[in-house]
């Protein structure tokens, strides 16, 4: 009689090595567009991991992943640095389900991990209406730099726009919509895709600088060199922060960044 050979059933694991880990956390990056999120999730999972790799022999699961919140609200880490961790941990968790490494279902526990309560108000230096009128002023607009920093200035205090995204603006993106300007289809952090209104004050700013910098496609907001002339077809996002950094000394605090 032949002998029928049974088919070897692989099971999800409830226990993750190194080569798990390190394949889950792959995945994790590769599905992150934005370098600062690859960043940040990188560092938040490496610290997940040695804390898990300490432990003899963990189950990856709802409890190991609250004891691991209990261990970060231990290091006093602020509620926002906890939750920021915690959200690293729960999509290493679904890569790692995603791939057959992990059971659907403890993926699905430590999803429902809650994190850290945010008590209080929120941190760091907000600027007051005449703190945020005298830091736009500050810029000397009888100097072409001087126009394209009060130019930056407005975007970033009237719309609210992250570094990254004032440094991307093109011309395309500024268009009349019910007779008001506003910046159209602007891709900000995750891929999400949105619209921000306009204001005149933000438009006349942009005008002026666009004006005096004879930019008539691509991006708006581009170095200028020493010699006060438009250099390059572009900017990064550190220039945008050191020119900010070194206008925040002068007014008792600081815009405080989306940047994340």
């Amino acid at each position: 009689m032949r002998e029928t050979k049974k088919r070897k059933i692989t099971r999800p694991k409830t226990r993750l090595g190194l080569p798990d880990l390190d394949q889950a956390k792959t995945a994790v990056l590769a599905s992150l567009r934005s370098p600062e999120s690859q960043r940040s999730y990188r560092h938040s999972i490496d610290e997940f991991v040695l804390w898990y790799c300490s432990e003899p022999r963990l189950s990856f699961n709802k409890t190991v992943v609250t004891r691991y919140r209990i261990h970060l609200e231990e290091r006093q880490l602020a509620p926002g640095t906890v939750n920021v961790r915690l959200a690293a941990v729960r999509r290493l968790a679904y890569e790692a389900a995603d791939t057959g490494l992990l059971s659907p279902e403890l993926a699905a526990g430590i999803r429902r991990v809650k994190g850290s309560k945010k008590l209080g108000i929120r941190l760091g230096n907000w600027l007051t209406v005449n703190e945020a009128r005298s830091l736009w002023q500050m810029p000397d607009t009888r100097t072409l730099k001087g126009k394209r920093d009060r130019a930056m200035l407005s975007v970033l205090l009237g719309c609210g726009l992250r570094r990254s995204e004032l440094t991307e603006l093109t011309l395309d993106h500024l268009q009349r919509r019910e007779e008001h300007w506003a910046i159209v289809d602007l891709v900000g952090k995750g891929g999400h895709i949105r619209t921000v209104p306009l204001p005149d004050w933000v438009k006349r700013s942009i005008d002026d600088w666009l004006a005096s910098a004879r930019i008539a496609e691509g991006r708006i907001f581009r170095r200028v060199c020493r010699a006060g002339m438009v250099w390059g077809t572009d900017m990064t996002e550190k220039v945008v922060w050191q020119d900010s950094e070194s206008r925040h000394t002068a007014v008792p605090s600081s815009v405080s960044s989306k940047e994340s």
